[in-house]
């Protein structure tokens, strides 16, 4: 990814859930919280055991993954985001993933303002 790194420790995401700020739908729920890395970024995923067997959750987070890199390159920089997928994740299309993920970090102020939608 462009200029993300892996969020992958536990103490992270626990602060993102406590302090971070939050927004959230029927199919994912993303939490952020601005980090002392100026050109860096972290992301995280998580998809909990409740959505299915290892293969669908697998699935549903290379989905994730791939929304969250096409939208990459419109975002700011010195964010840590954790991306949780809800059980609507599963039956969505990709277009409709993005399109909420894209809203989602609008809300948040992560993607530029100035970037039309799909």
């Amino acid at each position: 990814m462009l200029h993300t790194i892996s969020l992958n420790e536990n103490h992270r995401f626990r602060a993102l859930y406590a302090r971070g700020r939050h927004s959230a739908g029927g199919r994912l729920a993303v939490y952020a919280m601005k980090n002392r890395l100026k050109d860096t970024s972290r992301m995280g995923i998580t998809v909990s055991s409740k959505l299915g067997g290892a293969v669908t959750r697998n699935r549903v987070r290379r989905r994730l993954r791939e929304c969250y890199r096409m939208l990459e390159q419109d975002t700011h920089t010195g964010w840590d985001i954790v991306i949780v997928a809800r059980h609507g994740a599963l039956q969505s299309d990709f277009a409709g993933l993005k399109r909420e993920m894209r809203a989602h970090l609008r809300k948040l102020d992560i993607v530029r303002g100035n970037v039309p939608d799909d």
